[in-house]
């Protein structure tokens, strides 16, 4: 009764919060006045081609889109959603299905979109006008279907902040990401050179259009950054300067605002800085909401350093005695190292096995180039190269990347990793090729085939195909064990030898005994997975739990 009165009040003042303080949000448009609003004309040249003046969008053998977009803030934007229309309405649709499925009932819908509207109530007054220009043009090429939620431009904004919202709200971790970058006497040529993750994983359908754009604006530096329909924000992305920004999710407080998402920052200096000072100048004039590792790298400087951010304060880390950089989900800056909450990540997650585990690859490596870049990216084992099994949070590639990203900014080239996560072909692009050969009706791909990294023989092999297979089998016991429903002997045996190495496959079936009270055949279960690399502490002392509850009943 005290928890259905605390709900009730809860909505009441939603409700209330809404009412009297989201107005001017949800009725917020940009200036447009000094800009064209005309809407482009699109040409389409096939199924896979598509032409709106200087602007095109085209899909490479590799699967990739190719966008290529040019003019003021509102150009840019509508071009990319002229082009990109019929992706752009397909990837929201997959995006908030996504939501249903983690909040099926529509009474609960309707509560969330409420919280977002209060929450995102201050969103417009952190993002930058260029970028809210853009996201308008953007947004005038969205469903309808989905007014619902939100209107177009306002529903726009929010999903720039979606990857904040859920990572500080839930700590989702939907992004795990590993990066790291080489120099000088770590490098074969000494040039800078850097890759990474991103894992970034919503379910395969967000990450099967994956768009790299090429952006030619009119103010700022020309750049490239790998997206998705519908965002304007970068997380992996490099100028005609060869500075490059990467994005690192690390552990945050609950903040009770939304202020400027990451992605926006990182398109900004992106966009506006040529090297490190002028990226670090950039983030200090920006507040946000969530506490993030950006790597920075700068053909200028021939080196990266992050800039380290949370709502509360900044700090920049660099490493002037070495020649390398690594960075996965915890602060490593003297503003943060010590920080309570970054070394509960370090202790509960798997970010510092993630880095223990770049270490040692590097220190394999003495000379770090693009095709080692992309086998470290593509390591599936964990540290001594033990097997982790396939899917394990614990490894490099955890299967789930959507994309992966290896960049040499002095000779402006940047490799992206094809379908499926960093598994296809990296295919190579020459800035100084896309923005200084560029012809007003090309129609070709503009990458550099002599210079793709061929895709991971692991695609070819029956671990592969069984991994895929456990994928689906994994969903299933999920659902049985939700709805408690029988499963078959026949079928544990063939979801466990799908990946036998992964300790999941052991402690799913253990809870499935547990259920049902078969306290010996969960109790053989849980101890079978304690004999694999469990992917965090606590999960691990769950388990453990498990089986003191089982030798109680036992006795």
């Amino acid at each position: 009764m005290k928890n259905r009165i605390l709900f009730i009040f809860f909505i009441g003042f939603t409700f209330l919060l809404v009412s009297c303080g989201t107005s001017k949000s949800m009725h917020h448009k940009p200036d447009l006045s000094h800009y064209n609003s005309a809407k482009p004309i699109v040409v389409k040249k096939s199924d896979s081609v598509f032409i709106s003046g200087k602007n095109s969008l085209l899909k490479n053998k590799q699967g990739i889109w190719e966008l290529y977009t040019e003019g003021d803030p509102l150009e840019i934007g509508l071009n990319t959603g002229a082009l990109t229309d019929s992706l752009l309405k397909n990837q929201q649709r997959v995006f908030f299905s996504k939501v249903k499925d983690f909040i099926p009932s529509n009474f609960q819908q309707k509560i969330l979109r409420q919280f977002l509207r209060w929450y995102n109530r201050k969103l417009y007054l952190n993002v930058p006008e260029e970028y809210q220009t853009e996201i308008y043009g953007v947004s005038e090429y969205t469903s309808d279907e989905l007014d619902n939620i939100a209107p177009k431009y306002q529903r726009g904004l929010y999903l720039h902040a979606a990857h904040d919202i859920g990572h500080a709200l839930q700590d989702l971790a939907l992004v795990g990401c590993s990066s790291f970058a080489a120099w000088n006497e770590k490098t074969e040529d000494g040039n800078l050179i850097l890759g990474r993750n991103f894992d970034f994983y919503v379910n395969d359908a967000f990450a099967e259009n994956k768009i790299v754009a090429f952006i030619n604006p009119k103010v700022g530096y020309k750049f490239m950054m790998v997206t998705w329909p519908g965002m304007v924000g970068a997380v992996s992305g490099m100028n005609q300067e060869g500075l490059t920004v990467t994005i690192n999710a690390s552990k945050s407080k609950i903040p009770l605002i939304a202020k400027t998402p990451i992605s926006i920052l990182t398109r900004e200096i992106l966009q506006h800085a040529k090297n490190i000072d002028e990226a670090i100048s950039i983030a200090k004039k920006r507040k946000v909401f969530v506490s993030e590792s950006i790597m920075v790298g700068s053909a200028n400087d021939n080196k990266a350093i992050l800039i380290e951010v949370s709502p509360t304060k900044m700090d920049v880390y660099d490493v002037p005695n070495t020649d390398q950089l690594i960075c996965s989900n915890h602060f490593q800056g003297d503003e943060f190292k010590n920080d309570k909450r970054n070394q509960k990540q370090i202790l509960n997650s798997h970010s510092e096995y993630r880095f223990e585990r770049m270490q040692e690859l590097l220190a394999e490596n003495q000379k770090v180039n693009p095709e080692i870049a992309s086998e470290i990216l593509r390591n599936k084992n964990g540290l001594k190269d033990i097997p982790l099994g396939y899917g394990s949070e614990k490894a490099l590639n955890q299967l789930m990347a959507h994309h992966g990203i290896i960049f040499k900014p002095k000779e402006k080239l940047v490799w992206v990793s094809a379908n499926p996560y960093q598994l296809g072909e990296f295919v190579c692009y020459d800035l100084n090729s896309v923005f200084g050969e560029r012809k007003n009706d090309a129609v070709n791909s503009f990458q550099k085939e002599n210079l793709n990294i061929a895709k991971d023989p692991f695609l070819e092999t029956a671990a592969f195909r069984n991994y895929k297979k456990f994928k689906i089998e994994d969903h299933k016991i999920d659902s049985f064990l939700e709805n408690k429903e029988t499963i078959s002997p026949e079928f544990i045996q063939n979801y466990q030898s799908l990946n036998p190495d992964y300790w999941v496959v052991y402690y799913k079936a253990g809870l499935y005994f547990y259920q049902i009270k078969d306290f010996q055949q969960a109790k053989l279960n849980f101890e079978k997975a304690l004999t694999k690399e469990i992917t965090t502490l606590p999960e691990k002392e769950k388990i453990e739990k498990y089986l003191k509850k089982i030798k109680r009943k036992l006795k």
